[in-house]
């Protein structure tokens, strides 16, 4: 890769201020494959000053100029679809064709998604005598996270461009690749200088100035609730928007009459996908108590059919978490699930059988969970499922709300209407019934520490408008 060790800045691939660098590891071998360049806050400011100076332009674009760079866009993205793949599996250890079908499939998606949205999209309106205008808000920091890179950073760049704003993009600088491909695509496609930017670095040195930057207008986040924390006070001083998607502890609740195999295998099947890591996964299932005992049976049976193992063979259903950092803490709260008295189902400490090298861990089911147990309350991202008996479904209810997240719920039902009054009540930004089909055009953001802002098609475009009302346009 000819730019890991350059950032793209004002339509130039350029070299760092401080020419320092940082390694890359494969999660699957625990090795260094690459090492990219890692910026400081004097990178930041030249990034900054490149958007600042193609805002007014840009921001005054027509609609069918940037509908026809987000269509360019999408056409050298299909062209450079497998490099993508072959990047992602490699840098956080998805499985090849998860990483095809599901992670740059989702970039893809999303971009899509926008430009359906963007051609449908009012910019202004009549309200009575005052005229009403959605305009671009400015310069826009993007942070992104390692757990879906080319989802979060299509999510937030691709409406951004629809609104006429202008960004500096910063990766996960523990996922970066995928990151540094699109912005050779976004180059490629013809991108005007300065209106895209990226810059790989730590939270500290390149993500908190550029939330703290005050020719920043606006910063969208997405990462841990705690990392969402520090960015929402550094933007403070300088009074800017800041939009975020954190971290979620979803429920996934089986009503009584729910097919409980179906609902049973593919509720693990959702948790464990990607590995574990995503903050929307249905992690804590919860069953009629007079279903507990066979609930825990379908679980063990489908997490026994799941293969973990090298992302690079067809059969593996898991690929190794991203880091040892990850792996250690997953391992510690698999630790306290046992200690607190949950049981243990399926999988446990340790690596999987037969592989003593990656971050792989085993995928683990604990039944009897009580709501207060470690396991039921943080935020695992592994593959760690907790089954929770309940009652009575006002029991089941409250213990789904019984959470400082509120990014996503889930409800299984033959009876539709029940399953919709039983979502009316959920605490999340996101509720899915009978594990429906990913649709890229519903909003999606949580509730309470899960976050605020809206991503996604229209929803995405919203969040990076101002609105001006013009009082007395329509005056005789």
């Amino acid at each position: 890769m000819n730019n890991a060790l350059k950032f793209y800045i004002d339509g130039q691939w350029v070299a760092p201020h401080a020419g320092n660098t940082l390694d890359v590891i494969d999660p699957a071998t625990e090795q260094a494959f690459i090492q990219i360049a890692v910026g400081d806050a004097r990178d930041v400011d030249k990034a900054v000053e490149a958007a600042a100076r193609a805002f007014p332009a840009f921001s005054n674009t027509s609609v069918a100029e940037r509908l026809a760079l987000l269509k360019e866009i999408l056409r050298v993205y299909n062209l450079r679809y497998e490099d993508l793949v072959k990047a992602v599996s490699q840098e956080m250890g998805a499985p090849l064709h998860f990483a095809r079908d599901a992670q740059i499939w989702s970039g893809r998606a999303h971009l899509e998604s926008t430009i359906s949205a963007l051609e449908n999209f009012r910019f202004s309106e009549q309200h009575g005598a005052t005229h009403v205008v959605r305009e671009a808000i400015g310069v826009c920091a993007l942070i992104t996270p390692w757990n879906w890179p080319l989802n979060q950073i299509v999510c937030k760049v691709a409406p951004a461009i629809a609104a006429g704003c202008t960004v500096v993009l910063k990766p996960s600088e523990i996922a970066p690749l995928t990151g540094i491909i699109f912005a050779e695509i976004l180059h490629e496609a013809g991108v005007p200088a300065g209106v895209f930017n990226l810059l790989n670095g730590t939270g500290p040195d390149v993500g908190q100035h550029m939330a703290s930057h005050p020719k920043v207008d606006m910063v969208s986040f997405t990462g841990s609730t705690r990392a969402g924390i520090i960015v929402a006070k550094t933007a403070a001083d300088t009074v800017k928007r800041v939009a975020q998607e954190l971290g979620g502890k979803s429920a996934n609740i089986l009503l009584e009459d729910a097919d409980l195999d179906v609902a049973v295998a593919k509720g693990v099947q959702g948790c464990f996908s990607n590995s574990g890591q995503s903050c929307d996964a249905p992690t804590r299932m919860l069953v009629p108590a007079s279903l507990h005992a066979r609930a825990l049976e379908i679980a063990r049976l489908t997490a026994g059919q799941l293969v973990t193992g090298s992302p690079l063979d067809e059969k593996t259903n898991l690929g190794p978490v991203i880091s040892e950092a990850q792996f250690n803490k997953i391992q510690g709260l698999i630790a306290s699930g046992i200690e607190e008295g949950a049981t243990l189902v399926a999988g446990g400490l340790g690596r999987p059988d037969g592989l003593d090298k990656g971050y792989y861990v085993r995928p683990t089911v604990f039944g009897n969970v009580t709501p207060h147990m470690t396991i039921a309350r943080e935020e695992i991202f592994g593959p760690v499922l907790s089954i929770m008996p309940y009652d009575t479904l006002e029991q089941a209810i409250e213990m789904a709300n019984d959470t400082v997240y509120g990014l996503a719920a889930y409800v299984q039902s033959r009876d539709l209407e029940k399953a919709r009054a039983v979502a009316g009540r959920m605490r999340a930004g996101s509720v899915y019934l009978n594990y429906p089909s990913w649709d890229t055009f519903a909003p999606f953001g949580g509730y309470k520490q899960s976050g605020n802002g809206r991503e996604y098609a229209g929803w995405g475009i919203h969040d990076f408008l101002e609105i001006k009302g013009i009082v007395g346009w329509g005056q005789q």
